[in-house]
């Protein structure tokens, strides 16, 4: 893209970023994004701030009981390099004001990133910015409207001048409310308000669940004051009865994206019923290179020579990785599969283990290692079930079966370069996109994945990863599954295995493929880039 002599000012605002591993304000995927799209704002010098939220305790820390169940522990988290602006602007939540201290965070090679914090002495309630996705209705109405009706006032009593409000996900839609109460409180009609402010505002969807996306009851919100001044009728009009924060999304906004080509179709099929909305377009996902890629793995596969050496060296590293944690030692000289993710139950952690007859010799004799990591939901009892099922796997299996408890970005990070395959196999079109996957190909760790997400658009079959299943789907949850798992088998014993061990020379061939033909498309560059030409420049 060309650069503009001057480009719009963005306000990105999102409940949790991914920066550093210990600094414990992100959860999942989500905050992965939102970090590398800051980081890559500073490299290639976008006008782009972050608004999010100081989490005191983050999300959980979530641990392996001896029984072998996973458990959540909470702690309070101190972070000395956060730079305090002395800035304090009021949100009135309940009939009460509730002051929300804003601090700075620019450490990590981002773009300037501002976080609202109400653990502070003249606070009442304190505990607002306590847990990541905690608590029940009233406490994450509370913290959204803390994001979004005092992010818009954070960056006013800062004095930056916004020309686009992006909220990534509908958490942030009552920033929207405080626009258009900015705009009736100098004179305008609610229409007007209404329709000017749907001109500053992008949105992007990224949950092609339908339970996953938010909806209170009105009457919470009114209760709240959430609705920041506007009227039940107004309140219907931008998000519906009862008020879904990703229809207010799609209607507040200009123009909205969803994050990959299928999610696209997906997200237009799945909100079609809304009327006016706004567009929704695809602008695929990306990653940070310099944060998730070994350059090294890019050199080798751009001058085509030392890629397996290279990668031998990632995977030794990630063999001792899990001997210091775990006590197990993998073996270098087998095939080693990752997955690591969300255990939300469409994601199907345990996949891999259904057939007993197929994968119990492939595991007693060690043909396949298999490295696991993921946090479910503290209030998802379907995914702690599955998590638990892997680590039962784990401990009938310990030669073979290794899962890594408490997922967090160094895990992450770890496993995307190490690995020989990176497993994914979600119920499609439930993956919005899967951006570990990206960072997997780009270190030559080689996809084998069912079609969704991001991996329709980057898999060559047999020449940069493998997939499986054809992209079948149906609705009918026991059919899908019973195709997609002979399709793995069918795969994992026809190909991934026989070339792994037999045509050392075409698996490297693979993986320079894997690197060369993802490293450009699916960075945060090429993202930053199509957000600016599709988004952001009206």
């Amino acid at each position: 893209m060309k650069k503009l002599k001057k480009l719009p000012k963005v306000a990105y605002f999102c409940m949790e970023y991914g920066l550093e591993s210990s600094f414990k304000i992100y959860a999942g995927g989500l905050g992965i994004l939102a970090g590398d799209y800051l980081k890559g704002a500073k490299d290639y010098d976008y006008p782009i701030v972050g608004i999010g939220i100081k989490w005191r305790q983050g999300y959980t820390d979530q641990l392996i009981g001896n029984d072998g169940k996973p458990y959540d522990t909470y702690r309070n988290y101190d972070y000395d390099f956060l730079e305090d602006t002395g800035i304090k602007v009021p949100v009135k939540i309940r009939q009460r004001d509730v002051m929300c201290k804003v601090w700075k965070v620019d450490k990590f090679g981002n773009n300037q990133l501002y976080l609202l914090d109400t653990d502070i002495p003249e606070n009442e309630d304190t505990g607002i910015t306590s847990n990541l996705y905690g608590g029940f209705g009233e406490d994450r109405v509370a913290q959204e409207m803390v994001l979004g009706i005092g992010g818009i006032r954070a960056l006013r009593a800062l004095g930056i001048d916004i020309d686009v409000y992006h909220f990534n996900e509908g958490h942030a839609v009552f920033a929207g409310f405080e626009l258009i109460r900015e705009k009736m409180y100098n004179g305008m009609s609610f229409e007007e308000a209404f329709e000017k402010t749907k001109k500053e505002i992008v949105f992007t969807t990224h949950t092609p669940v339908v339970e996953g996306n938010e909806s209170h009851y009105l009457d919470r919100l009114m209760y709240m004051g959430a609705n920041n001044g506007l009227t039940l009728e107004q309140m219907i009009k931008i998000g519906g009865s009862p008020f879904n924060m990703t229809v207010a999304g799609l209607r507040l906004s200009r123009v909205s994206n969803a994050v990959s080509k299928l999610h696209c179709d997906t997200a237009n099929k799945m909100w079609k019923h809304v009327d006016e909305r706004s567009d929704i377009i695809g602008i695929t996902n990306g990653v940070h290179l310099p944060t998730w890629v070994d350059e090294k793995m890019i050199e080798a596969a751009e001058k085509g020579e030392n890629i397996w050496e290279t990668h031998c060296r990632n995977k030794n590293e990630l063999i001792e990785f899990v001997r210091e944690k775990t006590g197990v030692r993998l073996e270098p000289n087998k095939l080693l599969i990752g997955f690591a993710r969300r255990a939300a139950p469409y994601k199907r952690g345990d996949f891999i283990f259904k057939n007993k007859e197929i994968i119990t010799p492939l595991l007693e004799e060690r043909k396949i290692q298999i490295i696991f990591s993921g946090k479910a939901h503290p209030l998802d009892d379907v995914g702690k079930t599955i998590v638990q099922n892997i680590v039962k796997m784990s401990k009938k299996y310990p030669k073979s079966v290794v899962f890594l408890e408490n997922y967090d970005m160094n895990i992450g990070k770890m496993l995307t370069r190490g690995c020989d395959v990176w497993l994914n196999n979600p119920r499609r079109p439930k993956e919005a996109s899967g951006t570990s996957g990206m960072k997997a190909a780009m270190n030559g760790v080689l996809n084998l994945s069912i079609l969704d997400g991001w991996w329709p658009e980057a898999c060559e079959h047999g020449v940069n990863g493998w997939q499986f299943g054809d992209g079948f789907q149906t609705k009918n949850v026991e059919k899908q599954d019973s195709h997609d798992l002979k399709a793995l088998y069918n795969v994992l014993l026809n190909e991934v295995i026989p070339t792994y061990y037999e045509n050392r020379e075409k698996w490297v061939e693979m993986m320079k493929n894997s690197i060369l033909s993802t490293k450009d498309m699916f960075s945060i560059k090429r993202m930053l880039e199509e957000y600016y030409e599709k988004m952001y420049i009206d």
